[in-house]
């Protein structure tokens, strides 16, 4: 099984890029976040005509996420989950569903804004919300993938410039020691579980050259039960996407499975 994750940045913009991804990596699994797509908007059939089923979850300008996935492979996705437990949040933000043994989340984490905000605050009760929800999913589900636009830079070695990061948006410890719990319910970072080079990032700025000065985060992560990690084979990020015209400011991040 290959997964990947892929904040699009609006599928409008970007389905020639995504489609072109599809016909080249062929993913089993491809989890899209920032679409800014109304359902009744959601180009379906494009990605029918290319042997895949979809399953979308989005609004008008903001947020939005999607689901493809090759049903001749997989067969039928179960029940189709758009928000956590308890927490009611009209923003666009989650799609899960399983796929046989493999419980699949796609995630469009916010941003935050500012550290002190009201949209940090909302950004770190989001995250607890996703903690809770978790939690009761570990118990009913042994195989759970997260994936998605995390806005957290995990770690120092993410950031291509850690003092210029230091307590800044998705940088500072107490957005770290959210995903810090949520990784103690039993989630590992699967690209890490890998030999890596230096400075890889999934997300670089529009402004100012980041992209050629290779001033990025990693925040686009998949996020693995110990046993989905055992019989995973490779985890990379997909740079090439990046340097297109009109590109998305993220860059795919991919992975295979043994399954």
């Amino acid at each position: 099984m290959k997964i990947a994750t892929w904040n699009v940045n609006s599928l409008r913009v970007r389905l020639p890029h995504v489609i072109d991804w599809l016909q080249e990596h062929e993913p089993d699994i491809l989890g899209l976040q920032e679409t800014k797509l109304p359902d009744h908007d959601f180009p379906a059939d494009a990605f029918f005509d290319l042997g895949y089923e979809c399953r979308f979850s989005g609004q008008k300008t903001y947020n939005g996420v999607a689901l493809i996935f090759k049903t001749d492979r997989l067969g039928d996705p179960g029940d189709i989950l758009t928000r956590f437990n308890g927490f009611d949040d009209a923003q666009k933000r989650i799609i899960a569903t399983s796929f046989g043994d493999v419980r699949v989340f796609n995630l469009y984490v916010p941003n935050g804004q500012t550290v002190g905000s009201e949209k940090y605050e909302y950004k770190l009760r989001w995250l607890a919300a996703m903690r809770d929800h978790l939690a009761q999913e570990t118990r009913e589900h042994e195989q759970i993938v997260l994936m998605g636009d995390f806005n957290i830079a995990p770690e120092d070695r993410d950031i291509h410039d850690p003092g210029e990061w230091d307590g800044k948006i998705m940088c500072s410890d107490t957005e770290r020691d959210a995903l810090t719990r949520i990784s103690e319910l039993g989630f590992s970072d699967l690209f890490r579980a890998f030999d890596q080079p230096d400075n890889v990032f999934s997300w670089w700025d529009y402004r100012m050259g980041a992209f050629r000065r290779n001033r990025g985060l990693r925040i686009d992560l998949i996020l693995c039960t110990e046993n989905l990690i055992k019989i995973s084979t490779n985890c990379q990020v997909d740079v090439a996407p990046r340097s297109l015209e009109r590109a998305s400011d993220h860059a795919p991040v991919w992975a295979d499975f043994d399954l």
